[in-house]
């Protein structure tokens, strides 16, 4: 009754289905394990914004790299702004994650001649991309700064192409190192991300960056189940499929005989 089975078309099917089966489970796992890594990115975050305060100057250095466990740590710098050498950071989303403009980075000197970059925020861009925008003055002075340590920027981490023959003081990614050159001064490693200044700068400024999300996790865990549920599908419908073809062919065997 069930020699059909042997037939090309139900090779086919049968073959199709035992291919279908293990992919949709590596896929669900592979979903389950994009879950899993967004809930540690998320516990590594929390931890990191809840730690203590502490100078920047504890977490990173001329040379020295932030730890990894350090990112988003809040930390505080005290210097002066260095406007002169300031640069925006093209094609950056504004806080509302779908407004294209730039980022502000200014470096900001230390008491001993050093200097961390500062991201003060995002501004909108102008029509002309080709020209420096109208960058909102930080405060004069000696300035307190309080903001998240971030690591530098680069194209393997990010995906970001760090493209050549860009405007003047635009570039395409915070990079301490590269723009060290620039700066003509020896600079931190990695950035802050900045909160607030003391005291409080005067008329309009860059638009702060919120607080990174530590709270989502996303879609996978759903998509997961789906896979799996997929995969369970195939051995049903697979069945379901072989009885209702037996069924057929021996309703179709039934009217013969009974015509016979």
């Amino acid at each position: 009754m069930y020699r059909f089975l042997l037939s090309r078309q139900w090779v086919i099917l049968t073959l199709l289905g035992l291919v279908l089966i293990p992919t949709m489970i590596k896929l669900g796992f592979w979903q389950l394990h994009r879950h899993e890594d967004r809930v540690a990115r998320n516990e590594e975050v929390a931890a990191s914004l809840a730690a203590p305060t502490v100078p920047v100057t504890e977490l990173t250095g001329k040379g020295r790299e932030p730890a990894d466990d350090d990112k988003f740590r809040t930390v505080t710098a005290r210097g002066t702004f260095d406007t002169a050498h300031e640069v925006v950071v093209r094609h950056r989303t504004g806080p509302d994650r779908d407004t294209i403009g730039y980022f502000v980075v200014t470096p900001l000197v230390l008491k001993d001649g050093s200097a961390i970059l500062v991201n003060r925020g995002w501004i909108r861009a102008d029509r002309d991309l080709t020209a420096f925008p109208k960058v909102p003055a930080p405060p004069q002075g000696r300035v307190g700064v309080v903001g998240r340590l971030m690591p530098d920027e680069t194209t393997e981490a990010s995906g970001i192409k760090d493209t050549k023959g860009l405007p003047d003081r635009q570039v395409m990614m915070i990079n301490s190192h590269k723009q060290a050159e620039e700066a003509g001064r020896p600079l931190l490693s990695g950035f802050i991300q900045m909160v607030k200044t003391s005291p409080k700068p005067a008329g309009k400024q860059p638009e702060v960056l919120p607080e990174p999300d530590h709270s989502g996790i996303g879609p996978h865990m759903a998509y997961a189940v789906q896979w799996w549920l997929f995969t369970a599908a195939v051995p049903v419908g697979w069945v379901i499929l072989v009885r209702r073809e037996a069924a057929e062919r021996r309703g179709s065997s039934d009217v013969v005989a009974e015509a016979a």
